[in-house]
């Protein structure tokens, strides 16, 4: 049986074994035969930014099959990067720990760049009784799909405030039509702003947005890194107003066997081509080489880390 070198490229980055070095074009562009990028589900930031990039990265990459997985978002992404199922995710910050995170070891995940943050959007109806998260108890509430970075916050910030709810597993968009539809109390979104689950029923269904200050201090407090006490600005959704929250900082990662010339030109991609992969997204156009190797605990891709130590000669 002939073995493509497509599937040997990929079976050595499933064993945490680094590819050799790509084939190149004549312009010297390393060429592998394909790049997955894990993204997030319908209804999130995460899943029309990656697309962006998957097309910006094609045009950066000739000869590369530039494949989009859509997932439930972080904690699945970092999932797949671990297992080597694609070479490159979109997380949040927070459900990173405990990973093998590393510029070294092949089997590790490393960082591209920070990108933007997300942030923690409580979505209740307009006439809701709830009008702080210690009413949610007992209630309906969406935590985001299974292995998303909002049920991984979501569960997080319920638990160390001792709050029970039913929760409930769902795409942010489907828990945008369970509330419509009053199946759902509540949804819980950590994603970037605005969000589309929410524009999308706002003009029809009037809604409001919990305050979370002394929570996300409180938060802050027991987990200090990922958590920052933020604001989402008064003019996101419209007459919504501002909303007193906390943001965490998201990454794009990729696997460390993932060979660095590959890792420089998607770093390029990503900051020098910001404009066009954050089109549409206000919060998203914060992507910047200053804050771009702002990556936390998580170290840079030695591919990343060679393409930011250029620019700033």
């Amino acid at each position: 049986m002939q073995v493509s070198r497509r599937s040997l490229l990929l079976a050595a980055v499933a064993a945490g074994v680094p590819a050799g070095l790509p084939a190149c074009t004549s312009t010297g562009t390393p060429v592998i035969d394909e790049l997955v990028l894990a993204t997030g589900p319908a209804g999130a930031v995460f899943r029309e930014v990656g697309g962006a990039l998957a097309k910006a990265l094609e045009d950066q990459l000739p000869g590369t099959r530039v494949l989009v997985r859509s997932t439930a978002a972080s904690v699945e992404n970092v999932r797949l990067l671990q297992e080597g199922q694609v070479h490159l995710g979109l997380s949040s910050l927070d459900p990173l720990e405990g990973a093998l995170l590393s510029a070294d070891d092949p089997g590790g995940i490393s960082a591209v760049g920070r990108l933007y943050d997300s942030f923690m959007q409580i979505v209740v109806p307009a006439d809701s009784p709830v009008r702080r998260l210690a009413d949610l108890a007992g209630r309906r509430v969406s935590f985001g799909p299974s292995e998303s970075g909002t049920e991984f916050t979501a569960t997080r910030l319920l638990s160390l405030l001792g709050v029970q709810v039913d929760a409930r597993r769902m795409a942010h968009s489907e828990a945008a039509r369970q509330l419509v539809k009053g199946s759902l109390d509540a949804f819980l979104a950590l994603t970037g702003i605005p969000t589309p689950a929410v524009t999308d029923i706002l003009d029809a269904f009037p809604l409001r947005l919990l305050e979370l200050p002394d929570e996300a201090v409180r938060l802050a407090t027991d987990h200090p890194g990922p958590y920052i006490p933020a604001t989402i600005p008064a003019t996101t959704y419209g007459d919504l107003g501002p909303c007193r929250t906390f943001a965490v900082p998201n990454l794009l990662l990729a696997r460390t066997a993932l060979h660095a010339d590959v890792v420089e030109i998607v770093t390029r991609t990503v900051f020098t081509q910001s404009e066009r992969i954050v089109a549409g997204h206000a919060e998203a156009s914060r992507i910047n080489v200053r804050t771009g190797i702002a990556t936390g605990q998580v170290p840079l891709h030695k591919g990343a880390e060679r393409w930011f130590r250029a620019v700033k000669r």
